[in-house]
């Protein structure tokens, strides 16, 4: 089935594998180094003299927009000391700039900021949610490279999945956009589909709406359906907007229920739909705004 165009007519662009402040301290870089043992550039502050708005945005945000990695991720790479502005090791991710000319990471240029970007990838079970793996197991990268048209920019994933569970993965070049979707607080819904075996009653679901307690974990409430049953074969659908490690198959079991096969089907508004095993669709612009314009401040 060939989903119908949306917004407007636009379609979007589908690929197929070819194959009160305290008192801050000094600050130390974690070499032990003290901060006078290499020129710095210290930041900006947050509003002019005259008590005008500050000029620019934060350089973690900047770099995180760029795609060289999420805000926290950027924020430690700072920390480090592998980030410098005209040869000069930034000390802080709130040092404010309108944009990113004589930005370097690990003494490598930072292009131009691309517009950003969210792809809808099918990940087959049996790939790593990493960019590489230690052992020599397969990544997602592994799938993209073939999956993505050449000279796409680099691309992260939104949230993880584990090597045994398929489907929707959202790939962005925004580090911004993928930590928003990520954070608890923003409340972006994720909905699974397993495949158990099992007894289980649609009312025993239903009380994992009010969260529940594994081995001293917490989940969150869980919005459980039954959705068809053979025998003890059931077919479960579930939706939560925490995510935590292996949360799913946690929970079902705690609950008493074999996990077959595990399938997200779906993360925000966007859908995993007819999409298949491997192949990569790029998310309409205008969908993707609309979309941003929903999330809550994190």
């Amino acid at each position: 089935m060939t989903l119908p165009p949306r917004n407007g007519g636009e379609r979007p662009k589908r690929f197929s594998p070819r194959t009160t402040t305290p008192e801050k301290k000094p600050f130390v870089m974690r070499s032990g180094a003290p901060r006078t043992s290499q020129p710095v550039v210290a930041a900006k502050r947050a509003l002019a003299e005259d008590g005008s708005e500050r000029e620019g945005d934060r350089i973690a945000k900047l770099l995180a927009r760029a795609g060289i990695a999420s805000r926290r991720e950027v924020e430690r790479m700072i920390e480090d000391g592998r980030v410098k502005l005209n040869g000069e090791v930034v000390t802080t991710p709130a040092t404010l700039l309108t944009n990113l000319r004589g930005v370097s990471v690990d003494d490598k240029a930072v292009g131009p900021m691309a517009p950003p970007r969210l792809y809808r990838f099918h990940k087959p079970a049996g790939l790593i949610t990493a960019e590489r793996d230690p052992t020599g197991r397969p990544t997602i990268y592994t799938a993209l490279r073939n999956a993505l048209p050449p000279g796409t920019a680099r691309v992260m994933p939104v949230g993880r999945l584990d090597v045994n569970t398929e489907g929707l993965l959202l790939m962005t070049n925004d580090g911004e956009l993928k930590r928003a979707m990520e954070l608890p607080s923003t409340g972006v819904p994720r909905t699974y589909r397993a495949r158990t075996f099992g007894d289980i009653s649609q009312a025993k679901l239903e009380e994992l709406i009010e969260g529940i307690e594994i081995d001293g974990v917490r989940y969150g409430p869980i919005n459980a359906n039954l959705e068809r049953s053979a025998g003890r074969n059931k077919w479960v659908e579930m939706t939560l907007t925490e995510g935590k490690n292996r949360e799913i198959r946690r929970v079902l079991e705690h609950l008493g229920l074999e996990v077959s096969r595990l399938l997200r089907t779906k993360y925000g508004p966007f859908e995993l739909g007819d999409l298949q095993r491997g192949s990569v669709e790029e998310i309409p612009q205008v969908q993707v705004e609309r979309f941003r314009k929903t999330l809550k401040p994190a």
